[in-house]
C-alpha cells in the first residue's frame, strides 16, 4: 500500500508545476494539481463535443450539396416567367385610358423584373447572408474565453459544483449539438425555398407564404449571432465574484437558454407565423365561397 501512495505522487509531481509549487508550499499544492488531474481527465471527453458547438456555431454552411436542386426549382419557376409577363401585358392593353389600370399593370411588370432577377440570383444572395451571419458570429465568438466552456479547478465550490453537475452539462451539450446540427441542415437545404419563398411573395394572393419562408430562413440564419451573444455575456459573468463560484451553472443556464431560443424562435414562432398566414389566407377563400353559395 505503502509502494502504491508513493508511486503515486512520483506520478503527480511532475505535473506540479516548478513555478508554483516548491518544497515550502508541497503540502498546499499537491492537492490542487490533484483537482487539476481529474478536472483534464473529465474535460478530455469534452473538448470534441465543445469544438462539435462552436464549429456548428461559427463554420459557414456549404450549400454546394443542394445547388442541382436549386437549378431544378429554378427551371420550374421559370415556366411561369412567360405567364406573368403575358398577365402583365395583357393588363396594360385592357387597361385603355385609365391611368390607375396603367399604372398598376406597369408596376405589376416592374414587379416580376424584380422578381425575375431576384430569383436568378438567390443562390449566391442565400450564400452571402449566410457568410455575413458567420462572420458576425465568428467576430462575436472571439471575444469570449475559450477556457469558458471548459471544466476549471479555480475555487473549491467551483470544483465540487463541477463534479456535480458534469452530466447534466454533457446532456445539455449534446441537446445543443442536435439543435445547432438541425439547424444547420434546415440552412443548408433552405437555398432551395428561397426561390420559392421569392416568387410567392412578388404574388399578391399568396404573399404571407412567401413572407413565412423568407422570415423563416432568415431565423435559422442569424439565430446563432443571438446564440453567440448570449454566450459572450455569460462569459463575462463569471469574472464577477459572485458568479465566479458558479461557473459551472452559468454555462448550463447558457446553453439552456440559447436552446430556448433556438426551439422559440425555429419552431414556435414559425408554427404561430403559419396559422397566423393560413387565417389570412383563408378569409378571402370563405368569402368568395360564401359569395357563390
Amino acid at each position: 500500500m505503502k509502494r502504491l501512495i508513493f508511486l503515486f505522487f512520483i506520478f503527480l509531481i511532475p505535473l506540479v508545476s516548478a513555478e508554483d509549487c516548491g518544497l515550502l508550499n508541497l503540502a498546499s499544492c499537491i492537492p490542487q494539481e490533484f483537482f487539476n488531474f481529474l478536472i483534464n481527465i473529465l474535460n478530455s471527453p469534452l473538448q470534441p463535443l465543445l469544438d462539435l458547438t462552436r464549429s456548428l456555431i461559427t463554420e459557414p454552411i456549404e450549400l454546394s450539396a443542394f445547388a442541382s436542386l436549386w437549378a431544378i426549382i429554378l427551371y420550374i419557376l421559370s415556366i411561369f416567367y412567360g405567364l406573368l409577363m403575358f398577365y402583365s401585358g395583357f393588363n396594360f392593353i385592357i387597361s385603355g385610358y385609365d391611368s390607375a389600370k396603367r399604372a398598376k399593370a406597369k408596376e405589376w411588370f416592374m414587379n416580376i423584373f424584380i422578381m425575375i432577377v431576384l430569383i436568378q440570383a438567390s443562390y449566391f444572395l442565400y450564400s452571402l447572408f449566410i457568410d455575413i451571419g458567420s462572420y458576425l458570429t465568428i467576430g462575436m465568438m472571439d471575444l469570449v474565453d475559450p477556457n469558458f466552456f471548459l471544466l476549471t479547478a479555480d475555487n473549491m465550490v467551483n470544483i465540487g459544483l463541477q463534479f456535480f453537475f458534469v452530466l447534466l452539462y454533457v446532456i445539455v451539450l449534446i441537446f445543443t449539438t442536435l439543435f445547432l446540427t438541425l439547424r444547420y441542415l434546415i440552412v443548408a437545404s433552405g437555398v432551395v425555398f428561397v426561390p420559392i419563398g421569392i416568387f410567392l411573395y412578388f404574388i399578391p394572393p399568396v404573399r404571407e407564404y412567401g413572407k413565412l419562408i423568407l422570415n423563416f430562413l432568415a431565423i435559422c440564419i442569424f439565430i446563432t449571432l443571438i446564440d453567440s451573444l448570449i454566450i459572450l455575456i455569460s462569459s463575462q459573468l463569471i469574472n464577477i465574484s459572485l458568479f465566479a463560484n458558479f461557473k459551472i451553472l452559468v454555462m448550463i443556464s447558457t446553453f439552456l437558454v440559447a436552446n430556448f431560443l433556438m426551439f422559440y424562435f425555429m419552431f414556435f414562432s414559425a408554427i404561430k407565423s403559419a396559422l397566423r398566414t393560413a387565417e389570412r389566407t383563408a378569409i378571402p377563400i370563405m368569402a368568395v365561397a360564401k359569395y357563390f353559395i
